[in-house]
């Protein structure tokens, strides 16, 4: 009788410490991350956020989902099919405003985290190719990125604008295939868009012998920095070989991005981690391009809102949001 009345006291006990909020099981997340095609720093950077988040958060599961590149995860984040994806600044800015190619739908509910790093234009030929500049590419096969990605999107701004894209054939082809293809003869040069050093662009260095050509020039003298928000910037000389010089070129700012309804809990948690001194180490172990990644640079280059949990955050770190950065609802 004893036994059985001490034993239900226990039972009522246990029952109610469980009923106390303390007790409460922690709340768990299920996260997609949109990367990018196959061989690209989007997909590099999805794989280390996938593997780094739920290290130092348990009550996350993330996993890394490949796509075509920024524009696709532009609509991917926007309509809640991916929690974050990575988005270059320009796709997110037109995008948001409803001026995306033969696409006038508004994906204004995306919204900013932060700065992960710059992505310059580079437009690889062979070394012994008669083609000196951007200008010279008529009638030529050129990769230009995935179909939906933020390389293509890019190429196809650049090239219209200095009238070249209705006079050549572009292949929309990812990095690794447009490696290939150019090792392979079938093309005569191809276009990506990101971090330097690039790995399709070594990959194809190792075969073949090649060069950049100074598209920042024809950027320049074309006018294209009035029309689209890319910045000039140079790729150091020997960047893919010693003997090759510095490039002339442009460049987008990659941004981490979510939507509006994301939980602003699991938001902030996720600043907090990946801006952490550890986290950003871990960043920067998968590829030297995510050094670029640190609280100086906060959300340089973001062109959309922030999230509320990413703005409460860069307010602890002592950073002034614009109005034009401001969270809205």
């Amino acid at each position: 009788m004893r036994k059985a009345l001490l034993l239900g006291l226990v039972a009522a006990l246990v029952l109610g410490l469980g009923m106390l909020p303390g007790a409460a099981m922690a709340k768990e997340y299920k996260v997609k991350i949109g990367g990018g095609p196959t061989g690209g720093t989007f997909n590099t950077f999805a794989n280390a956020m996938a593997v780094y988040v739920p290290k130092v958060n348990p009550e996350v599961k993330a996993s890394a989902v490949g796509s075509g590149g920024s524009v696709e995860n532009v609509k991917r984040v926007n309509s809640g099919e991916s929690d974050f994806g990575l988005c270059y600044a320009v796709d997110s800015s037109l995008g948001f405003k409803g001026k995306l190619p033969k696409d006038e739908t508004k994906y204004n509910k995306i919204r900013s985290l932060g700065y992960l790093y710059g992505a310059p234009a580079q437009l690889v030929v062979r070394k012994d190719s008669k083609f000196k500049s951007a200008m010279d590419l008529k009638g030529a096969r050129v990769a230009v990125g995935n179909a939906g990605s933020g390389a293509a999107a890019s190429a196809e701004r650049f090239f219209r604008h200095i009238g070249v894209w209705e006079n050549f054939e572009p292949q929309f082809l990812g990095y690794s295939a447009a490696a290939n293809a150019f090792k392979d003869g079938k093309i005569d040069a191809f276009w990506v868009l990101v971090g330097y050093p690039n790995r399709s662009i070594i990959e194809a260095s190792v075969q073949v012998d090649i060069r950049l050509i100074d598209v920042g020039v024809d950027a320049e003298k074309s006018g294209f920095y009035g029309e689209f928000a890319y910045a000039p910037t140079t790729i150091p000389a020997g960047t893919y070989g010693k003997d090759m010089p510095e490039c002339k070129t442009f460049q987008d700012s990659t941004i981490l991005t979510t939507a509006q309804s994301e939980d602003e809990e699991l938001v902030y948690m996720i600043m907090k981690t990946l801006w952490s001194k550890e986290g950003m180490a871990a960043m920067v172990t998968a590829k030297k391009t995510f050094k670029e990644m640190t609280l100086e640079n906060g959300f340089k280059g973001s062109s959309v809102p922030l999230h509320k949990g990413a703005a409460k955050f860069w307010a602890e770190q002592g950073k002034t949001i614009p109005d034009n950065l401001k969270p809205v609802d």
